[in-house]
Parts: C-alpha cells; structure tokens; sequence
C-alpha cells in the first residue's frame, strides 16, 4: 500500500472465512476514515463493500493499533477475524513470527500458529452483567429472555442461544429482534449455536452493526465461552460457522482463536 495522494486512497480487501473487511494503512495514509468514508466504502453496490473496516496506526507500545467500524458506521472495540487478517499481512510483511496489537478492546497477542494458520488472544472474556454491559444487574449464564440466552462481552457485547439446529433458526429476522433488546443498551451481536459433538459447534451469526456475517471472530469467542460454562463444551471447540472453521482454546491467559485468513486485492478508492 502507497501513500495517500490526490490519486486515491489505498486499501486491502481481506476475509477471514468470508467475514470481509476493508483495511486502511493510516501509518502510510495518514488519518483519513470518518463516519461519512466508512459508510460510502461500506456499500457493496456504490463502494467497495464489507462486514467491518479497520484502520492500523503505528502502537505506542506495540506493533499495530487497529480501530474498527462496522458497515453502519458505528465502531466496534474489538473484530477478532480483523485481527487476524491484518496480523497475517503485517507478520508476512516484516517477517516477525508474533505481534503485539493494541485496540479499545485492549492489548492482543498474535502469533503465526503454522500451515497458513493465524492465532490471536482476544483477551479474558467479561461475564459480569456491568462489564458486558447488560442494563441492570442478572445472572449473565441465562438471561431473561426466551430461549435463555448467555451474555458475554469480548471488547463487545454477545448473546448466544444454544439450539437443537442453528441452520434451522432464520436468524435475519431473528437477529435484529435480540441485537436492539433492550437488555443489551450498546446493542448486542447475536448467535444461535448448536453442539455437534463435546468439543465441536455449529453456530451462525448476526453482528451488530453489520447483519448477516459467513464468520465472526469474537462472536466465535463468546460463543465458545458460553458453552463452557454451561458444561455443554470443553474449553478447546471446534466452530464451524457459514464461512468454515475456526478454533477456539479458552486459556488461563485469554481466548485463543485460530484460523485461515485471506488477501483478496488491494485498491485505490478515488
């Protein structure tokens, strides 16, 4: 990626299992996305098109710090498969083998875990009601609504609802109902997971801010954790979402989450 010029603007287009992201170098670029950019870029008919959008700038005391948006133009403190994504480029690109990332969610660790395999700590997840946040105080491990539903926050709040068949569940009308709960005051990202085996689920996702997504890190994450503490798991799953398969080990150090990444092209946006 060049410098920003009168020419264009540079980016990436990158996916981690299908979940697509448009990447700003702003360490090249300088500081350039605004709400305005990030909602023209996110249109997949009049602009480039993508699930979040994340800018890296230079760390103070890492290697990167990622900022996210999501297709709405809202910003989200953590995107696990950004992370990634953009560790994979930046560890190909200098030849380092781990990285330290910092966001809103916090510090994160990223390591090349082999085979064109990538692995990111997300970090401890949050199960106290404030933390998530929730709007009053309730037992996080099945919340009041129907279907019982786990709360977690990974940097960003998640609800996940454990059935017999996700793929049975028509999650675009039922994201939205749950993702503007009023339990859930910064809105919520939306799962429907199913256990295939003790250490393998099935989930499907809707994201805050973005819709119907084929992957998402961190609700993979919370999922991941949600279905350890209700003993349905053990902490190391196996998750296969629409977009393919990700590994979740739910470590004394944080949430490890391993996975393929993609670089589809690189643009100028004019």
């Amino acid at each position: 990626m060049g410098t920003h010029t009168n020419n264009g603007l540079p980016f990436m287009k990158m996916h981690g299992l299908g979940n697509d992201f448009v990447i700003i170098d702003e360490r090249e670029t300088g500081s350039v996305v605004d709400h305005g950019l990030a909602i023209a870029m996110a249109d997949r008919h009049m602009g480039i098109g993508y699930d979040q959008l994340a800018t890296i700038e230079s760390g103070k005391d890492s290697d990167l710090h990622l900022i996210f948006w999501n297709s709405d133009g809202s910003k989200s403190a953590a995107c696990g498969n950004a992370t990634r994504c953009i560790a994979r480029w930046e560890m190909d690109r200098t030849g380092k083998t781990e990285l330290t990332i910092t966001t809103e969610r916090g510090t994160l660790f990223a390591r090349d875990a082999g085979d064109g395999q990538t692995s990111v700590n997300m970090g401890h997840p949050q199960l106290q009601w404030d933390e998530i946040p929730l709007a009053s105080e309730m037992d996080t491990l099945e919340l009041p609504i129907d279907g019982a539903p786990t709360a977690t926050g990974m940097g960003n709040p998640h609800c996940t609802f454990f059935v017999d068949d996700a793929e049975a569940i028509d999650i675009v009308a039922f994201g939205p109902t749950i993702e503007h709960h009023p339990l859930y005051p910064e809105r919520t990202n939306v799962q429907v997971a199913s256990v295939v085996g003790p250490d393998h689920l099935r989930m499907r996702v809707w994201e805050r801010g973005a819709g119907l997504t084929l992957a998402s890190g961190s609700s993979s994450c919370a999922t991941a954790v949600a279905a350890a503490r209700r003993g349905l798991t053990g902490r190391k799953v196996r998750i296969d979402l629409d977009g393919g398969t990700l590994e979740i080990d739910w470590r004394d150090d944080g949430v490890w989450m391993t996975g393929p990444t993609a670089h589809v092209f690189d643009g100028i946006w004019r």
